[in-house]
């Protein structure tokens, strides 16, 4: 049996509608899903309510970007309360960051002669959230790059000249608030947040004293070693293990939900070890 904890609709920088992945998580016969859009829950109620429909459980969750160590690191936040006011506020004052950052590196991709409006970025995206994907689109479509990764390569990446970084969360901060919302804090994909030759223990021990209570050490890109690697780590500080695939639909042609690039199989036992870290956990 298997479950996937970790994917996106085109209610951030995802493809496939709410409802649509309902479906693909039924196709792939998977015991539970959790929908992850970054920095929102606007697609919630959607997949939700498709739970009549499909024998897979939905689950509500999101994606929060941290400032952690001077980079960006991703924070899951699972079987958050999908109703709860006051995380909403949260999310829509963290769209509000979001915006900022975005009509500023619209202003600094000006000054390096990439000349885009916030309107082509938002021509490529079909909710209001918009995310550095979309801006790589945009460039690529106006000519200034070939392809969108390479507005990555050479612009848009975290440390190129025409990203513009946002007033981030602290890993502390957004913990906070997925406990408050009766959720649970997980680090999403550690493995790519830094390069192979990164030292996690001290990073992790670090993050757990933040409030973070568990890891991904399950992901649709991993290497067989890097799931071993932090699936132990995990153990030796006491945190709770999730998985996904991390399925965007056609931004990440590579993956498919509940089994990522190929070899992912993310025990459901996990799921019952997170709800009782969610009844149980540190916040109690």
């Amino acid at each position: 049996m298997v479950i996937d904890l970790h994917c996106h609709s085109l209610h951030s920088d995802g493809t496939d509608a709410p409802g649509r992945l309902a479906l693909l998580g039924e196709e792939a016969k998977l015991t539970a899903l959790c929908l992850t859009d970054h920095d929102t829950m606007g697609g919630t109620a959607d997949f939700l309510a498709m739970q009549s429909q499909v024998k897979v459980r939905l689950l509500a969750g999101t994606e929060l970007s941290c400032q952690f160590l001077g980079r960006s690191l991703h924070v899951l936040g699972l079987l958050v309360d999908p109703v709860d006011a006051r995380f909403q506020a949260r999310l829509e004052e963290l769209r509000g960051r979001r915006d900022d950052r975005n009509r500023r590196m619209v202003a600094r991709l000006a000054e390096l002669g990439c000349a885009i409006t916030l309107d082509d970025v938002q021509a490529h995206a079909s909710t209001p959230l918009l995310s550095r994907v979309h801006f790589a689109l945009a460039l690529a479509t106006r000519g200034f790059v070939k392809r969108p990764a390479d507005a990555f390569a050479r612009l848009i990446g975290d440390d190129c000249p025409g990203f513009v970084p946002r007033e981030e969360l602290s890993p502390a901060e957004a913990s906070l608030w997925i406990r408050e919302a009766g959720g649970v804090p997980v680090v999403a994909h550690p493995g790519r947040f830094a390069g192979a030759a990164f030292r996690w223990e001290d990073a992790m021990a670090e993050l757990q004293r933040q409030g973070l209570e568990g890891l991904e050490g399950y992901y649709g890109e991993y290497r067989a070693a890097e799931q071993k690697y932090f699936i132990a780590l995990a153990a030796r500080l006491g945190m709770v293990v999730t998985g996904g695939s991390d399925y965007h639909g056609t931004h990440k042609p590579g993956l498919r939900l509940g089994r990522g690039s190929g070899g992912l199989k993310v025990p459901d036992e996990l799921l019952e070890r997170l709800e009782t870290q969610q009844r149980f956990g540190s916040h109690h």
